[in-house]
């Protein structure tokens, strides 16, 4: 059962979980209520009737086994010179889950993005990959630790082949030429218009087949983690289906993505879990489907305008 991602919280302030007052009998459960056993999240009082009643407005959520998280960036800040962009952002991502980050424009997504992948230091807190701390480390060396980075945009090289392009990305292994060879084969078998394209110049490429070209170049990295900014923007309703093809086809090999995504119709498609970021800083944790249902949010998606403060 997934965690609402919500701190319990009695009389607007952040409470501790305390064990309820131990009395001489033990207190009892009204059959007739049917009410479901729940971890308590601050401290109860036994009534005269032996009725257990717990001071609690939400949930404790489960905390998730680290053996199951690939990656996590905690209470991040960050910033450009003197202006602060980041303040406090966390999120996490499971092995083998796709979670989009959504926003406005300016939100911070990807300045969360350079620091979780070294290309922008994080003035406070801590980012951490398959259990290391990774925290600055050099984007030089995010590759090789499995973190492949898909910036938004065109991510190609235009005056390069499409084959030479992937075979950019198999760097860290170029010297086992035949490694090299079936990584790329392995993205053109995934990809099929690349190997139609495999002689010609990316610059000379339609918008959607450039992104196939980026993947594919993340793909021949051979990712534990890949994180990709704009994955859909600017792109034809018809090439949009065919990246959604792409994000299932590197889900089924067990591919964990952290997607930054404009679109919240796309995120629904493409993603189990999704983030809104606002300002510099998460305002919403959960189910895209749940996004959906919160107005105040959902509008700030589709139209770019600041989500309503009122909850």
């Amino acid at each position: 059962m997934r965690s609402s991602g919500r701190l319990a919280r009695t009389n607007g302030t952040r409470d501790e979980a305390r064990t309820p007052p131990v009395s001489n009998q033990s207190p009892t459960i009204d059959p007739s209520e049917g009410a479901a056993m729940r971890t308590p999240a601050s401290s109860g009082t036994v009534t005269s009737n032996g009725h257990l009643e717990l001071d609690v407005t939400e949930e404790v959520p489960v905390v998730p086994d680290p053996r199951d998280v690939i990656f996590s960036a905690e209470a991040i800040d960050a910033s450009y010179g003197p202006i602060q962009v980041l303040f406090g952002a966390s999120i996490m991502v499971r092995r083998g889950e796709r979670v989009v980050l959504l926003g406005t424009n300016g939100a911070g997504k990807s300045t969360l993005l350079r620091v979780v992948s070294g290309l922008l230091p994080a003035t406070a807190g801590r980012v951490t990959f398959d259990g290391r701390d990774i925290t600055n480390r050099g984007a030089h060396s995010m590759v090789e630790i499995g973190l492949v980075h898909i910036s938004g945009g065109r991510a190609t090289f235009p005056s390069l082949t499409v084959e030479e392009n992937l075979r950019l990305a198999a760097f860290p292994i170029r010297r086992d030429r035949a490694k090299v060879t079936e990584r790329v084969d392995e993205a053109m078998d995934l990809f099929p218009r690349l190997r139609e394209r495999a002689g010609q110049q990316c610059g000379t490429l339609s918008g959607g087949e450039q992104q196939m070209v980026a993947i594919g170049r993340g793909l021949v990295a051979d990712p534990q983690l890949l994180v990709l900014d704009e994955l859909s923007l600017g792109l034809a309703p018809v090439i949009l289906k065919e990246i959604e093809g792409m994000i299932a086809s590197l889900a089924a090999r067990g591919i964990s993505m952290l997607i930054v995504e404009q679109s919240l119709n796309m995120a629904a498609r493409i993603a189990e879990r999704c983030y809104f970021m606002e300002k510099g800083e998460i305002r919403f944790e959960g189910d895209v489907q749940a996004l959906t249902k919160r107005g105040d949010l959902a509008r700030a998606v589709f139209f770019g305008g600041p989500a309503d403060t009122a909850d």
